[in-house]
């Protein structure tokens, strides 16, 4: 008898198309709906885990667009410190997706303002961006000079680039409660004080992130009319929630609320596309294979699968030329993976 089920292929069903296969193999868990070529001018946003899609774009020959590219003279290690070639833009970590919204209207307006400079130990920081200047400046008007001269280059960019790729990484935010303004971090941990009259905890909602990744979507089509969009989740978890429970659950709560947030979005439109690069690296048939033994830094191995299945479903994969990204030495920090990642700090300044 004929059924939907019967003539299904191998990776419709899960024993044939998860526990009988390799992890490091899994096919046809992406077919692109938004193509990218060597020429596409590309963008690239969001949490510590887009800065591999980044590079491994850039070792493709994919012309990834950098607004704001790093002095000649600047060791590349110093070049990373400073928020430099991590994204196409010098804006850090973008988490969340109000936060990207926020840049983006920054970005049309021009507006800066001074009650959004940071003090600590008489240096000043931009505090949307506080890690991209880890040693301060010298007075608030150089902050404000130096967040004009980044919006105006990040708008040059986004009227350039044709494809948007951004990486959803947390639900979690501090809030600046009388403006409404998201905090790349909790005020007090880079830099500035923390007020709890003032400064709020929020984790956003499904509905918010369905209207945020509107408004954004719309915002990047105010930049350049046809510009389409690739969404990922980043796989790793939380390194601390504010919630108020167990770190598991709310990295699972988050998590949950951004893959079903992309995926809808996506699905909703045809200039959108998903890749899961959080199920190629956390579904059960890896054994926790893919992460290193804090059990949350992903590996390099999975790094570079990750990124060739992207690579080789874009047609990309002949072309491909991942920079080899090896796991922490032998009495090495696991974390230190070679990204920058503000919420590390929540850690260090815990222990």
């Amino acid at each position: 008898m004929s059924h939907p089920y019967s003539d299904l292929p191998p990776e419709a069903f899960w024993r044939s198309g998860v526990a009988e296969t390799d992890p490091a193999a899994l096919t046809a868990l992406y077919v692109p709906k938004v193509r990218i070529g060597p020429q596409t001018r590309i963008a690239t946003a969001g949490s510590c885990f887009a800065q591999h899609i980044g590079r491994a774009l850039r070792g493709a020959g994919v012309a990834v667009l950098d607004a704001e590219p790093a002095p000649v003279a600047l060791p590349d290690e110093a070049a990373r410190a400073f928020g430099y070639g991590l994204f196409s833009g010098r804006y850090g970590n973008i988490y969340t997706v109000r936060q990207l919204v926020q840049l983006l209207r920054d970005v049309q307006s021009g507006d800066v303002s001074e009650a959004f400079v940071w003090e600590k130990d008489g240096r000043f920081y931009d505090a949307l961006r506080p890690g991209v200047e880890p040693l301060g400046m010298d007075s608030p008007e150089e902050v404000l000079f130096l967040r004009r001269a980044h919006l105006k280059a990040l708008g040059k960019m986004l009227a350039e680039a044709e494809v948007f790729v951004f990486t959803l990484g947390l639900t979690e935010a501090w809030i600046d409660q009388p403006t409404g303004r998201v905090f790349q971090t909790c005020p007090g941990v880079i830099a500035g004080q923390f007020d709890p009259e003032c400064h709020v905890f929020h984790n956003f909602t499904l509905p918010e992130l369905r209207a945020d990744l509107e408004l954004a979507f719309g915002l990047l089509r105010s930049f350049r009319k046809r510009m389409r969009m690739i969404l990922t989740v980043s796989p790793v978890p939380l390194t601390a929630t504010a919630s108020g429970g167990h770190v598991i659950p709310a990295t699972m709560h988050s998590k949950a609320l951004l893959r079903v947030a992309a995926g809808e979005f996506a699905a909703a439109h045809a200039d959108v596309d998903y890749f899961p690069s959080y199920e190629l690296v956390t579904n059960p048939a890896a054994r926790g294979r893919f992460f290193e033994a804090n059990q949350r830094t992903v590996t390099a191995e999975a790094v570079q699968m990750v990124m060739a299945a992207f690579l080789g479903a874009q047609g990309l994969v002949e072309a491909v030329s991942i920079p080899a990204m090896a796991s922490a030495e032998p009495g090495k920090d696991a974390e230190d993976d070679g990204l920058i990642c503000e919420d590390l700090l929540l850690d260090v300044f815990r222990q």
